[in-house]
């Protein structure tokens, strides 16, 4: 193949990785021509920066240079250099074992050496420079605020839900999405369910009729908690916040935000409209210390759509209670007990997504 012929292919195949490939993270980097500001390399590189070097962030970061040889890492940045060099090794170790438990090595296509890792709060002014994608995956509550940099600096995004933690952050991330349109950027929010195939074959059922109107759905994040860290000696306010960040709503939104979103977002998807009102409850039974911070153990709401139709959400963090992470739809001719199942309103079976059988009986 002549020269001319080798970077002309080089250059489409890098064009169709960013408009419809999973780049990074669990999301897909979906559809929109490439900015004409994209930082092109005589070898046709993508170059991508993390900002957010923990477990989430380094497993973004994996999962962005595992899709094609030409992508590289030439950046990272976080709020504590401990964090940045953490993740830098793990990343390069050669048995890099990522969040499927797949063992491998990335390391050469990692290029950040010590002058590109970047720490402090404005470590991702610096990060976000240097690459065409930035994933953010930082504690929530900076996300808008790094969505806007990156969006004026004409970065492609993938960024971790949730989007803010508050009314105001909600805001500034669509004044910066209806930026990134006009700028034809590609955005991506780690909502991976949208591109599973059993949800995306159940709900495009859903929406053909197959179970009639949707009248009510059932949406659960019911587990045991996550990581509890504790307060070090010599630790100021803002570190132990930071490094303990789950428990204080500024920087998650507490666990219906942070967690139960996905399962939200999919009565959402499949209602295709937002909840008008909502009433419900909640409170702390076993979260009730300062390693816990602020946020609740337990909530039930109620939403309602427009059409009147209900969704009843449970969200729990307590253990030794009953764990569900799952979605559920009640239609006029039907239900969809959970994802990939439909039956008739008797419980006999219309359809079932392939593979289903492995997925273990049907929950009562």
């Amino acid at each position: 193949m002549k020269s001319t012929d080798k970077k002309k292919t080089s250059s489409v195949d890098r064009r169709s990785f960013l408009k419809g490939s999973a780049v990074m993270g669990a999301g897909m980097l979906a559809s929109s021509k490439l900015s004409a500001s994209m930082h092109l390399t005589n070898d046709d590189t993508i170059t991508v920066a993390v900002v957010g070097c923990g477990g989430r962030g380094t497993g973004a970061a994996a999962q962005a240079l595992s899709v094609k040889e030409n992508v590289k890492l030439v950046a990272m940045a976080d709020a504590f250099e401990d964090n940045v060099e953490n993740s830098y090794k793990r990343l390069t170790a050669p048995n890099f074992t990522d969040w499927s438990g797949e063992s491998k090595s990335i390391a050469d296509r990692i290029d950040v050496p010590k002058e590109r890792r970047f720490h402090g709060f404005d470590a991702y002014k610096e990060a976000i420079k240097l690459a065409d994608v930035v994933i953010l995956a930082t504690p929530p509550g900076f996300r808008p605020m790094h969505f806007e940099v990156a969006i004026k600096q004409g970065k492609h995004v993938f960024m971790e839900k949730p989007v803010a933690t508050d009314a105001p952050g909600v805001r500034r991330v669509l004044a910066a999405a209806e930026e990134a349109k006009k700028k034809k950027l590609n955005v991506v929010v780690g909502l991976q369910r949208h591109y599973q195939k059993v949800y995306r074959e159940w709900i495009e059922r859903i929406h053909a009729g197959v179970i009639g109107d949707v009248v009510a759905s059932t949406v659960y994040w019911n587990s045991g908690g996550v990581w509890v860290r504790e307060r070090k000696p010599g630790m100021t306010e803002m570190e132990y916040q930071m490094r303990n960040w789950y428990y204080f709503n500024w920087l998650c939104g507490d666990h219906i935000n942070e967690q139960h979103i996905h399962n939200i977002d999919v009565s959402n998807w499949v209602m295709q409209a937002y909840p008008v009102k909502a009433q419900g409850m909640g409170g702390r039974q076993v979260r009730t210390g300062k390693d816990h911070g602020e946020i609740f153990d337990h909530h039930f709401v109620e939403y309602t759509y427009a059409n009147g139709a209900k969704m009843y959400s449970q969200c729990r963090h307590q253990k030794g209670t009953m764990n569900r992470v799952t979605e559920a739809f009640q239609g006029t001719a039907g239900m969809a007990p959970k994802p990939g199942l439909l039956e008739t309103l008797n419980g006999c079976k219309i359809w079932e997504h392939r593979g289903m059988q492995r997925m273990g009986p049907r929950v009562p």
